[in-house]
């Protein structure tokens, strides 16, 4: 937000159109609510998760992982279409449900400066609440941060340093070699056969559970326990998100798993 910002390059998930946050560009604009807030994220499978997540995700998403190598923690929202199941035809978030932080903080992101170790705060300029007759600017009258910018601000710090976490809990699991590429499998009422229905990498119990006592021990002691038994358990979630799909188009027994 400074005069000598960083420059902003690449693409961010789900940003249309980033722009590096300044008086510049956006001194005379702000927020307005919208109607659908949840338009941006409608169409997507997946969203990332930081580990301090993970927990809570998985009590509603079935946790996997991006890959193998350089990979990052995401909760299923959907299968077979690209439709985010919690994303109701009212453009809101279903009740009740976790919303992963990634999401949370849209349409304000950081982006790190290209060859630099700075950050700098980043607007979707393409989100509708994006207005000049904002309920919410992002400035004040003396061109500094307004408390709601400076709000963002702290949730998008947070969140950053969440993610460098999350990065070595990530590393943790490499490390032991723990990330394998899995399948999730149904079976519809009235059949025999299960059915694949999704590819993704997850931590593999068997070699989790093949580890020697000092490696166990070691990797009890780094914390990434607890994550790595919540990634397990949410794999019983794979169900609520084809009961999802099933309620959501009206579909039964093998019907669920056909492309619409």
């Amino acid at each position: 937000m400074s005069e000598t910002a960083p420059q902003l390059s690449g693409k961010m998930f789900l940003f249309e159109r980033p722009e590096l946050l300044s008086t510049q560009l956006h001194g005379d604009l702000g927020l307005n609510p919208v109607d659908r807030p949840f338009d941006f994220c409608a169409t997507i499978r997946a969203a990332p998760l930081t580990v301090s997540e993970v927990p809570l995700a998985a009590q509603n998403y079935p946790v996997i992982f991006s890959g193998e190598k350089d990979a990052v923690p995401l909760a299923v929202l959907g299968v077979v279409d690209d439709v985010n199941l919690y994303v109701g035809e009212d453009g809101n978030w279903e009740a009740d449900s976790y919303i992963p932080g990634y999401l949370r903080r849209y349409p304000f992101a950081f982006a790190s400066e290209t060859g630099g170790e700075r950050f700098a705060i980043v607007i979707d300029a393409a989100f509708p609440g994006v207005t000049k007759d904002p309920e919410q600017r992002f400035f004040d009258d003396a061109g500094q941060p307004s408390e709601s910018t400076q709000a963002a601000v702290e949730f998008c710090k947070q969140y950053e340093q969440d993610r460098l976490r999350t990065q070595t809990f990530m590393d943790v699991l490499g490390r032991f070699n723990l990330i394998a590429g899995q399948t999730a499998q149904f079976t519809p009422t009235g059949q025999k056969e299960a059915e694949s229905f999704a590819q993704y990498y997850g931590v593999d119990e068997n070699r989790l559970n093949a580890l020697s006592d000092s490696d166990y021990l070691e990797l009890r002691k780094s914390g990434a326990l607890p994550l790595i038994y919540a990634q397990l358990l949410s794999m019983a979630r794979w169900r609520f998100v084809l009961s999802r799909r099933a309620r959501r188009y009206n579909l039964s027994g093998g019907d669920v798993l056909k492309p619409l």
